[in-house]
């Protein structure tokens, strides 16, 4: 029954939805061969409660989240990684303070056999995974192929955002064509180059003094922008923020190697399988879902796991997105014989106070069935907290 339902929601995570129309120029149009982009973020809530109690109680959650993908005609990089702390002490005498850590960091190459295709590629990957309790770093890599790919959008949207504000200014006589679209974005695509050739200090000026030519040359203008059009630009690319848009999907298989495993275990080797499907919904809107397996190559050991992570974000406002997210796992130890399914659903309002800093409200859900009875986590565990994040990327 669980194979059942792990397999059910990974293939409504992977077929292709429906999309209404919208925009004649869509985040698809997107044509540059290479990109990059680079997200970082610190998010953490913290409780506290004192009086009529026999000790102050507390509940401290930190997580850290990081990804960093660039892309060019003939491979995909992407290194992630990412981890979560907390600190937890009851309120009665006698509690003691309960200290957890679990982090997980990555890195992949895809190197595609054609240059400038979104088919066929070989890939190269590893990871190192920590936590409290265990033994030793999980240590992992592996190698195999794939077919696919997956292009991020976001200078796209940034272009899209861009133009709408300043039609709205009355800096723009009409809208751009897919071309010119295209050039507006490849300006906005290269902020990591101006950045490293003027500095941190000073690439802005020239980032948007390019954006500005790349406009003029459309004729759309009414000669140069003024102050209100080139003020708004930075208002747009620097001080709002757009979540990340990506399109496509992709598939791989591959074996891979545990150097070293939690329990001390060593030397053990396992077939992987992987896919993912992003889809912006509008240009608003972003759908993702990544799917993995992996089952240990050894007679004596047929462990396996899965996992399926699905989010969908919805840009309520230039300030305000809406993000909702589901995760399952599930573990089957073979040495055990014991078999472990986690659901994790949440539901995030996050307000932007500024480009960097975002007041979060979230509703999170959570089951975890071990089929062991009375261990703490029979029921579905329900939460409602505020938090705040801090974008570092």
């Amino acid at each position: 029954m669980k194979k059942q339902i792990l397999a059910t929601s990974i293939a409504i995570g992977l077929t292709q939805l429906a999309i209404p129309a919208f925009a004649d120029v869509t985040l698809y149009d997107y044509e540059q061969p290479s990109s990059a982009y680079e997200d970082a973020y610190v998010s953490g809530r913290l409780n506290v409660n004192s009086g009529n109690q026999d000790q102050t109680s507390h509940d401290l959650s930190v997580d850290m989240n990081y990804e960093r993908v660039f892309s060019s005609p003939d491979r995909d990089v992407k290194v992630s990684g990412d981890l979560l702390g907390t600190s937890k002490r009851g309120p009665n005498t006698g509690d003691d303070t309960q200290e957890n850590y679990v982090g997980n960091g990555s890195v992949s190459a895809n190197k595609y056999f054609q240059p400038n295709s979104k088919g066929a590629f070989w890939y190269g990957d590893g990871e190192v995974g920590v936590k409290k309790g265990a033994e030793d770093p999980r240590v992992k890599v592996g190698v195999g192929l794939g077919y696919g790919r997956v292009v991020n959008v976001t200078p796209m949207a940034q272009a899209l955002r861009l133009v709408e504000a300043l039609r709205n200014k009355n800096r723009l006589t009409a809208d751009l064509t897919k071309a010119e679209y295209n050039q507006l974005a490849n300006v906005i695509a290269k902020e990591s180059e101006y950045r490293s050739r003027y500095g941190a200090a000073d690439y802005q000026q020239n980032w948007v003094n390019d954006m500005e030519t790349a406009l003029e040359a459309t004729g759309k203008t009414n000669g140069k922008l003024d102050a209100i059009g080139i003020l708004k630009a930075y208002d747009v690319l620097v001080n709002e923020r757009i979540s990340t848009r990506k399109y496509g999907w992709l598939v791989k298989a591959g074996v891979s190697e545990v150097i070293k495993d939690y329990d001390g275990g060593d030397s053990k080797p396992a077939l992987d399988v992987a896919g993912e499907y992003h889809r912006p919904l509008s240009n608003r809107t972003q759908f993702s879902n990544e799917a993995s397996a992996s089952t240990i190559l050894q007679d004596d050991d047929k462990s396996y796991t899965a996992k399926n992570n699905m989010s969908l974000t919805y840009e309520m406002s230039d300030r305000v997105d809406w993000l909702n997210s589901w995760a399952l796992n599930y573990d089957h130890n073979d040495k055990t014989d014991q078999d472990t399914t986690t659901n994790a659903l949440s539901s995030t309002y996050r307000y932007y106070l500024s480009n960097k800093l975002a007041f979060d409200t979230v509703l999170a859900l959570s089951k975890v069935d071990d089929d062991i009875t009375a261990n703490g986590n029979d029921e579905v565990d329900k939460s409602l907290y505020m938090g705040v994040t801090y974008r570092l990327k």
